[in-house]
């Protein structure tokens, strides 16, 4: 059944997009287009789901992205 996810991408300090899932702590990952991210987020997020001390670094908000993914 496809459940739908807010994913938050922001860009960091270096120019990567990173993206992070709310609805699913620990489901994130980066890449250096937004089509890449995407599709990076969604395996992340297929992962997250089948298997339901770094500082944190100044990301830039960049805007939010909802997908479907197949469950």
């Amino acid at each position: 059944m496809p459940r739908q996810f807010d994913v938050i991408v922001e860009r960091d300090a270096d120019g990567w997009l990173v993206a992070s899932v709310p609805a699913l702590p620990g489901c994130h990952t980066q890449a250096k287009s937004l089509d890449k991210l995407m599709v990076r987020i969604r395996e992340a997020a297929e992962l997250c789901m089948a298997a339901e001390g770094r500082e944190a670094s100044d990301l830039e908000f960049v805007g939010i992205q909802r997908m479907i993914v197949e469950a």
